[in-house]
């Protein structure tokens, strides 16, 4: 106890300060340069049966560095395979092959185990038990006939020779054919064969059961059975005893309960090893035969692993845990009652692993364990061994220790490698395992291939791999870009292997990465790098289509991918490759299916892939069509006016009926016109229909769905009803005069279908109402009106139109008021009175006339008007052309209103009596006066523009609607539309209609408007905009600036200055000197002075060229000429002085310009000013 005690202590403390043992790699290039000792690689399993027919091989491969040798043992001891001609070893192998023709092959069955061997340790395989198969004959036994009673059980044994493995056995007859096996007859798993109650028929003589010997192939047979059903209604053991029967019942012709032919007794138990298969199974006696049912008590069948066998008479659960351990009941049950059998259940179990030990790989001075778990039932035997060798007889190492399932290794030396096997067994099994513990000093090596490319996408998980093998462990460290330092935490984790991850990788995770692997012999270092791309996603789905047969379906599936990687679009159909079949186009983002047909329907998937991920979406789609029509019409209980139609709906095409309509034919009164008779729900597969008498009917049914009607159905069979007499009378009846002295009374015909029987008639009746008097009759036939002469003129009638035919009356008819015709009114409206409201409203009056004068139905009255002449014309004045105006005021109205009449005129009026034969005599004329209203606007406004004025012409008003008193003017400058300037008002007595307005500026758009008044206002508006002219001739003086003395002086200072400049060239001519043809032409220049400049007067400079350009701010006309105004009369207003003005550049303009003041001592003054130009000239 204390030992055991110190011992874990001692573990603890070694696991503590543990260090983590090397994996093998499997890298064959770190393989080929690294010591290693054996590994079984390949071996026979542990049971090995032969058949001796073929040789013996027993597998048994390994690998080491440097390669292994082999060797044998047999029973224990060593086998000596070289000394055996008839063994074989395979070279570089340990397969052993054994030639046993011609010898006896029971000499070679033993147990083999096969060892491996080589520098660094010993290797060793399973234990494999060889033995031959063998298929023995059949005992010899006597056979004896079996005779049973009907109705009996039987149990007919096989009892197969025990064979090397176990033989498969079936019944069958002299035929060779299999005996037919049922819930009655069924074959038990050790072979025999079980009747839960015979019958007659189970009487022959030829059951024979069948041995088949797998490995050798062979099968055997065992003598033919003999069995006799005697039927007897009595039994007893006297007679069974006569007729050697075996087995009888007191009661052989009544039924029994179930009873349990195997397994006997009320329980039993059954052992089975984990891992296994069971079989469990009861088979029971009983008349009528007993069905059989199976439960685990306190839990369920895992029906996983479960299946019935057999009829149920047998449970197999398959790969059996600890789990299936328990009491499982099978319960019998016929009519007669219940029985029931308990198994107990237990599971043992045979060594199974739980942790095999791993290969170490350990540096020098490390610390290591390997451990053996395993578990079974009972709890099995660990024993260890060191190079095949157990541990107790090896020698002693203070380095190494056991305790139960670990071996503990600590400061392991060079030299020190070994192979180590753990054996684990119990009763019902053994297993062993090798595993080698290699001391190693290796440098880090990074088996990860360098520069290597991860890519990932975005919020998936990265895993960055850095494989690397040395002795020591190296440590692991990476770097991001060269200069990260990357530690175990969100987002990184490093795992023990060296595998970075990255739990859910970003575009920011992209990058280079450097993993570092150290241990104390060094340092090595790889890159890898990092691509996060894009998720591939589908953005618009394919959706659900409903598509009619031989239409388009298009499913869409638009895709967004990361432009790096290459996607690839695939369509399935039913999760299958599309049909091959060109209705089938596939576009970049889309599928189109033309003409769609039924085949066509599924389930269609859009897979967009790319090297990374993938995203899919599906649709339906579903193919309706118009819904086959109804079949099988019958109609079924019949009557006069009543029949039942019944029929069979046609296929739906996918798309349910909504309902169906039915039609029928009248043979006898309109042959091949179907008319719809009723309609019933979809759901709905018979329809009661109401009859009409004497029709000759035909029905047909039409199915309608979402898509459309179906074709119809085939006609029924002909249903014809017997005549009878009308059940309707005419509708629509009227009476109504076309004419003074007439009443045509009118209706809607009966149809065929109406009449009810031949000879149809109507029976026309009136008379006139609130009169005592008979009625008056005619009967007609084939017509839809009666006209009836003589009336008076329009009063109220009574009708009745019935229906007759050969059959009899129709039900009696409804009276209907009607009116006899009318003729024109009699009288005129008296007293008509007309109110003036304003000079457009008036408002007439009358008294209604007495309803006897209208001889009809009053419409209303019309009211003629007519203006005259206006208040201010004379009689001989009057509009000729004017027209009638009517106004209709329907009903019986005593006013109106007459609107939008003309002011300050003189109407004339007369009002008719309105009925729907036309109208009445007039009233008495009337006349009224509309008072005066504003005057329209003047009929047209003429302006003429000068440079500084404006003369307007204007004529009156076309309609003065009253007497004018005037005209208002309204003017003002502006720039288009916006006022820029103040609004000047002038007025103008009536007889005034032209005005001059002067001083206005030249070159100013202004705007006008004017308008005529009465008493009553001013009326609107007429507007007109102009512009004043443009200033292109000097103003007129009255006083000659020629003889100014200022002007005198001027032009003699040019005069000189242009004299000097003569001299001055004509000098330096004479001299030689040489000047551009542009100078001499200026100095030649005509002397004579150049004129004013005529928009602003003041006088011109030289130019400097031939042209004469204006000077800056001047403007001259586009054609080239100086306008100048039509008279020099315009000029007499305009004279010295005023104030100068400046254009738009900022020049001075008009310094001569301005208006004088008209003083009388001007008017004898000459309008005529000189010319600036003359003046110069007349200087010069």
């Amino acid at each position: 106890m204390d030992f055991h005690l110190s011992t874990g202590a001692l573990l603890m403390v070694f696991l503590c300060h543990m260090t983590s043992a090397l994996e093998v790699p499997l890298d064959p290039k770190v393989l080929e340069g690294l010591p290693q000792p054996p590994t079984i690689t390949l071996q026979s399993p542990k049971d090995y049966i032969f058949d001796p027919r073929e040789n013996i091989v027993i597998h048994c491969e390994a690998k080491g560095k440097p390669h292994p040798s082999f060797s044998w043992t047999r029973n224990g001891t060593h086998f000596d395979v070289e000394k055996d001609s008839k063994v074989l070893m395979k070279p570089g192998s340990g397969t052993l092959v054994i030639d046993i023709s011609g010898e006896k092959a029971e000499a070679y069955e033993g147990t083999y185990q096969c060892t491996a061997h080589n520098d660094h340790g010993t290797a060793v395989s399973n234990n494999i038990v060889i033995r031959q198969s063998r298929s023995p004959l059949w005992s010899k036994e006597r056979i004896e006939a079996i005779t049973v009673q009907m109705g009996v059980s039987l149990v007919l044994q096989c009892r197969p020779p025990a064979g090397l493995p176990p033989p498969v056995i079936f019944w069958m007859d002299n035929n060779f054919q299999r005996l037919p096996l049922d819930k009655r007859v069924s074959q038990a798993l050790n072979g025999d064969l079980y009747f839960s109650n015979v019958l007659s028929e189970d009487t022959r003589n030829d059951y024979i059961c069948y041995a088949r010997f797998p490995h050798t192939q062979t099968i055997q047979q065992k003598q033919p059975i003999s069995v006799t059903v005697l039927e007897m209604d009595t039994m007893n053991e006297t007679v069974a005893s006569l007729y050697n029967i075996t087995k009888f019942s007191a009661n052989p012709a009544g039924d029994y309960r179930p009873g349990f032919m195997t397994p006997l007794g009320a329980t039993s138990t059954e052992m089975v090893l984990r891992g296994e298969t069971l079989e469990l199974e009861c088979i029971a006696e009983g008349l009528p035969t007993p069905e059989m049912s199976w439960q685990k008590d306190g839990g369920e069948l895992p029906t996983s692993r479960v299946s019935f066998l057999n009829y149920k008479k047998t449970l197999k659960i398959s790969d059996v845990s600890e789990a299936d351990a328990g009491d499982y009941t099978c319960t019998a049950t016929n009519r007669l009652g219940t029985v029931d059998h308990v198994i107990k259940v237990t599971v043992k179990a045979a060594p199974f692993w739980i942790g095999a030990p791993r290969n170490l790989i350990l540096a020098p001075n490390e610390t290591g364990i390997l451990t053996c778990k395993v578990n079974g039932d009972p709890k099995p035997d660990i024993r260890w061994f060191i190079n095949g060798v157990p541990f107790e007889n090896a020698p002693e190492d203070l380095t190494r220790k056991v305790d139960n399932d670990t071996v503990i290794l600590s400061n392991v030396q060079s030299g020190s490698s070994a192979v180590y096997q753990c054996n684990a067994s119990n009763e019902f099994g053994y297993l062993i395992a090798n595993a080698f513990v290699s001391v190693l000093a290796e440098p880090p090596r990074v088996l990860t291939p360098p520069n290597q490319v991860y890519q990932v996408i975005t919020n998936s998980p990265a895993l960055l791999d850095c494989a690397t093998f040395g002795s020591p462990i190296p440590t692991i460290t990476w770097f991001k870009d060269s200069q990260i330092s990357i530690k175990s935490g969100d987002p990184y984790v490093i795992h023990e292997n060296g595998t970075l991850e990255i739990n859910v990788a970003q575009s920011q995770n992209s990058g280079k990465y450097t993993c570092i692997a150290t241990n104390n012999l060094g340092i090595k270092e790889n890159h890898v790098f990092l691509e996060v791309k894009e998720p591939t996603r589908i953005l618009k789905q394919p959706e659900y289509k409903v598509v009619q047969r031989g239409m388009s379906a298009i499913f869409e599936c638009k895709v967004k991918h990361d432009p790096s990687l290459i996607p690839t679009m695939t369509w399935l159909k039913n999760n299958g490759e599309l049909p091959d079949d060109e209705r089938f186009e596939v576009d970049t983002d889309s599928l189109t299916i033309k003409d769609v047909t039924d085949e066509d329907e599924g389930t269609y998937t859009c897979i967009m892939n790319t090297s990374l991920d993938q995203d899919s979406a599906s649709a339906m789609l579903t193919v309706v069509e118009k819904p086959d029509p109804p079949t099988d019409l019958e109609l079924t209980d019949q009557t006069e006016r009543s029949v039942q139609l019944t029929w069979i709906p046609g296929d739906e095409n996918n798309s349910p009926t909504q309902k169906f309509l039915i039609q029928y034919e009248d043979l006898l009164h309109q042959p091949n016109v179907w008319v719809n008779m009723t309609e019933v729900p979809g759901t709905s597969t018979t329809a009661h229909l109401d009859l009409s008498p004497y029709v000759y009917y035909s029905f047909r049914v039409l199915a309608k769905n979402q898509v459309g009607y179906s074709q119809p159905s085939q006609a029924s069979r002909q249903y014809r009803t017997n005549p009878a007499a009308p059940d309707d009378n005419p509708s629509d009846v009227q009476g109504e005069g076309t004419e003074p002295g007439n009443l045509v009374i009118s209706w809607r015909k009966l149809t065929g279908l109406q009449s009810n029987g031949p000879g149809l008639e109507y029976k026309v009746q009136w008379r006139q109402k609130d009169v005592a008097q008979e009625w008056s009759s005619r009967t007609v036939a084939n017509v839809s009106q009666v006209v009836v002469s003589g009336t008076p003129i329009f009063v109220p009638y009574e009708i009745k139109v019935q229906s007759l035919n050969d059959y009899g009356n129709g039900p009696e008819a409804e009276v209907v008021i009607g009116y006899s015709g009318e003729d024109l009114p009699l009288s005129a409206p008296d007293g008509v009175l007309v109110m003036v409201h304003n000079s457009t409203l008036a408002e007439v009056h009358w008294e209604p006339v007495s309803s006897h004068s209208v001889r009809g139905k009053l419409k209303g009255y019309k009211v003629y008007y007519r203006r005259e002449r206006g208040l201010h014309e004379a009689e001989e004045e009057a509009d000729q052309e004017s027209q009638d105006q009517v106004l209709t005021f329907s009903g019986n109205l005593t006013k109106g209103r007459l609107p939008d009449l003309q002011p300050y005129s003189l109407y004339n009026l007369f009002i008719r009596v309105l009925n729907s034969k036309g109208e009445g005599p007039p009233s008495p004329d009337k006349q009224f006066e509309t008072p005066e209203g504003v005057p329209g606007p003047p009929s047209f406004l003429q302006v003429n523009p000068s440079l500084d004025s404006f003369t307007l012409e204007w004529g009156p008003p076309l309609n003065n609607n009253g007497r004018l008193i005037g005209y208002t003017l309204r003017y003002q400058p502006v720039n288009t539309t916006i006022e820029t300037g103040p609004v000047k008002i002038m007025d103008f007595p009536v007889n005034e209609t032209t005005v001059t307005l002067d001083n206005l500026n030249s070159s100013v758009l202004y705007k006008f408007d004017l308008n005529a008044k009465t008493v009553k206002g001013a009326g609107p508006s007429i507007t007109k905009e102009a512009s004043t002219a443009m200033e292109t001739t000097v103003p007129s003086r009255h006083v000659d600036i020629a003889t100014q003395g200022w002007f005198i002086g001027l032009m003699c200072a040019i005069a000189l200055l242009i004299l000097v400049l003569l001299i001055v060239c004509f000098i330096k001519r004479n001299k030689g000197g040489k000047y551009p043809v542009k100078e001499k032409e200026e100095a030649h220049q005509d002397p004579e002075i150049q004129p004013m400049k005529e928009d602003d007067g003041t006088f011109g400079e030289y130019s400097d060229t031939e042209d004469h350009k204006p000077l800056k701010g001047s403007r001259t006309p586009s054609n080239g000429t100086v306008r100048r105004d039509e008279s020099d009369d315009s000029l007499v207003d305009y004279g010295e002085g005023g104030d100068g003005q400046f254009n738009e550049d900022g020049s001075f303009i008009g310094q001569y310009s301005g208006k004088k003041e008209k003083d009388t001592h001007e008017g004898n003054e000459s309008s005529e000013a000189p010319s600036p130009v003359n003046a110069m000239n007349s200087f010069v």
